[in-house]
């Protein structure tokens, strides 16, 4: 909702002379009102703070904050404004805008004016202005950025595998501003429809899964001695994305021109830690038969 009350009573009283010469001046381009000293008392300048981030990176539909620190402001004020229409944000304290997913935060003694911006849309991205009231007019600019987390699955959309090989799959988690809290893998077998969460400690065995969270998150999911009943669709659904998905074929002697094993297309990294994860697998397997002896 639009505040212009203070504003329009303010202008009202510098127009009508009930205010000193020079206590009032309207900063027309940025839609706020300043205060300016009496003549003759000094002071600093606003300043902005030089370590504040000019670049913002939210993940769609979460809150954005964008941050402006101002020393020495005094009585002025400090505007937020869009630059893709000029639009005036936040004057202040107050919102100047229909939009209540945006809301400008102040700590009292503090520098910090905060502009929030609720459930974060693409269409949000863009530069904004962070403007003080002085003649002429101090900005300090903050680009946000969008983003949209992805998942993909490396050597997709189908995988051909040897009958008694090991499935490797590689899920690959981009442009997420922090890692997912976890990534579930699912086999779905396409011939009966069913489809479940793939357990590291099933009867069946053989299966391990290494996830590596950064900037870009990869989770790795082995299955060893693949078998026909492990054809089926492969699906990588991590906390903070949509889900990706291969079809994986085991094969029992076939050789179909698309051919690939179950670590093609994996980079050096990738292939070391397969290699671990098959060495740990194998260790297990021969000290559960040592001790079973």
């Amino acid at each position: 909702m639009v505040r212009a009350q203070p504003l329009a009573r303010l202008l009202l009283l510098c127009l009508t002379h009930l205010s000193p010469p020079g206590a009032c001046d309207v900063a027309g381009g940025a839609g706020s009102v300043n205060s300016l000293p009496a003549a003759g008392s000094a002071r600093l300048a606003p300043s902005f703070d030089a370590a504040t981030p000019k670049n913002v990176t939210a993940l769609v539909g979460k809150s954005a904050y964008l941050s402006c620190r101002v020393r020495n402001l005094g009585n002025r004020t400090v505007s937020w404004i869009r630059h893709r229409d000029l639009h005036i944000l936040t004057v202040g304290g107050y919102t100047y805008t229909s939009d209540q997913r945006f809301q400008a935060s102040h700590s009292p003694h503090t520098d910090d004016w905060t502009l929030q911006i609720k459930w974060a849309q693409q269409r949000d991205a863009g530069v904004y202005e962070c403007q003080v009231s002085t003649q002429p007019v101090r900005s300090f600019f903050v680009t946000l950025h969008v983003v949209v987390p992805s998942a993909r699955i490396l050597g997709g959309p189908d995988l051909h595998v040897d009958m008694g090989s090991t499935i490797n799959l590689t899920c690959l988690i981009q442009f997420s501003p922090e890692p997912p809290a976890y990534v579930f893998w699912y086999h779905e077998d396409e011939v009966s429809g069913r489809k479940q969460v793939i357990s590291y400690d099933s009867a069946r065995g053989g299966v391990s899964v290494v996830t590596e969270k950064g900037a870009a998150t990869t989770s790795y999911l082995l299955v060893q001695d693949a078998a026909p009943a492990d054809s089926g669709r492969y699906s990588c659904a991590p906390s903070n994305a949509d889900l990706a998905s291969v079809r994986v074929h085991v094969l029992n002697g076939e050789r179909p021109a698309a051919m690939q094993t179950g670590s093609a297309g994996l980079s050096d990294s990738s292939r070391a830690i397969a290699l671990l994860l098959v060495a740990s697998l194998l260790h297990a397997r021969l000290r559960s038969a040592l001790l079973a002896s």
